[in-house]
């Protein structure tokens, strides 16, 4: 890759790079592969860290938990460079926002698309990662230009309209704020889709983990500009982390990612912020950008596969390839633990080289 002009280009590699760590590791968990060696490794030391590839069940965190948020505050940051290039072309706030609010409804269309085929039929679901970043996509965008200060107050003010919804609305059945199916998160899912998600997950994430998006979009004003950028974004983590573990310890607001408490916003956004300043300070300042074309590659069409692996990977992809690999296999009387693997392996190898054949062809799909 031409380190020189992607400088010209003004593209931030540290950014393609971890949005590519993030789909393939999304990718990979497509194909099961992560639920397979969890349930099989039960009772062995290799289980300690494969469980930080599954979602904690309520009050907790695992690495997995981390996804979301760094693919929403990702989402902030590449705002900032697109917002930027447009303005320093001469784009009215206009024309702007109204490419905006084109994007935001496709989000929520493909976010709803996902869940909405299902062996029972047609569903109308509002959980998903795109729907939620529909949402959080505007507000960032309306307040891009405020102050950092306004910005901050604004984050804190959706954080606690969070606590106050959760803890103070007192709707009978829905009146334990941090309870499964038993919270305010959940009494709104059963207005807007007359359901309450099995596994916990509500709509109303959008409100708290909008800060990861604004969040992100201040940072990425901050890296276009010439402050010191890594050493905010390290005070700026460590602030967040030890301010939501703090939260949480003291028990005050318990770190439940299913429904984005605020010491969950807040401490996933201090890790966000220290991913993104690793990989800033190792691809960005060290200049260390030949090794990492492999993870680019994905980055570069990170909304594509995830659509890709979703929709069609979920539903026929993965499901046919794993047939086919399950069945050579058979031939050799292969172990279910290697066939496993392997179906991962193809399964997610045809999908980079689908994003690899997209970037010979210089096809980079954009909302």
């Amino acid at each position: 890759m031409d380190t020189t002009s992607n400088r010209i280009s003004g593209r931030l590699l540290s950014l393609d790079f971890l949005r590519g760590f993030v789909m393939v590791l999304l990718a990979i968990e497509s194909t099961g592969l992560y639920d397979y060696l969890y349930e099989h490794s039960k009772g062995e030391p290799f289980n300690n860290f494969i469980i930080q590839f599954t979602h904690h069940p309520w009050h907790g965190l695992h690495f997995w938990d981390l996804v979301q948020p760094a693919f929403m505050f990702m989402a902030g940051v590449s705002m900032a460079y697109s917002l930027n290039k447009q303005w320093s072309s001469g784009v009215s706030w206009g024309q702007s926002f109204k490419k905006t609010l084109k994007r935001c409804g496709w989000l929520f269309f493909w976010g709803v698309l996902d869940y909405a085929v299902r062996p029972k039929g047609l569903s109308f679901y509002l959980w998903d990662v795109l729907t939620q970043l529909s949402f959080t996509t505007l507000v960032a965008f309306l307040i891009f230009r405020w102050s950092n200060f306004a910005q901050i107050m604004v984050c804190v003010g959706l954080l606690v309209l969070t606590e106050i919804l959760y803890r103070f609305t007192n709707v009978p059945g829905f009146n334990m704020p941090f309870t499964d199916q038993h919270n305010f998160g959940n009494y709104v899912d059963t207005i807007l889709m007359n359901q309450i998600n099995p596994d916990g997950w509500v709509a109303i994430n959008c409100i708290p983990t909008a800060v990861h998006t604004i969040a992100g979009a201040m940072v990425g004003k901050l890296l276009i500009s010439g402050k010191d950028k890594l050493r905010t974004l390290l005070i700026a983590g460590l602030v967040c982390l030890v301010l939501g573990y703090g939260l949480d310890a003291s028990g005050v607001t318990p770190i439940i990612k299913r429904i984005a408490t605020t010491s969950f916003t807040i401490a996933s956004l201090g890790w966000c912020l220290w991913f993104l300043a690793l990989s800033y300070w190792w691809i960005d300042i060290k200049d260390h950008r030949k090794h990492w074309q492999f993870f680019t590659i994905v980055g570069m069409n990170s909304l594509f596969i995830y659509l890709f692996f979703e929709i069609v990977g979920s539903r026929w992809f993965t499901g046919y390839i794993t047939f086919i690999s399950n069945g050579v296999l058979s031939w050799v009387n292969a172990g279910d633990l290697l066939k496993a693997i392997v179906a991962a392996i193809c399964v997610f190898g045809l999908e980079w080289l689908l994003c690899y054949f997209l970037y010979r062809k210089k096809i980079f799909f954009k909302l």
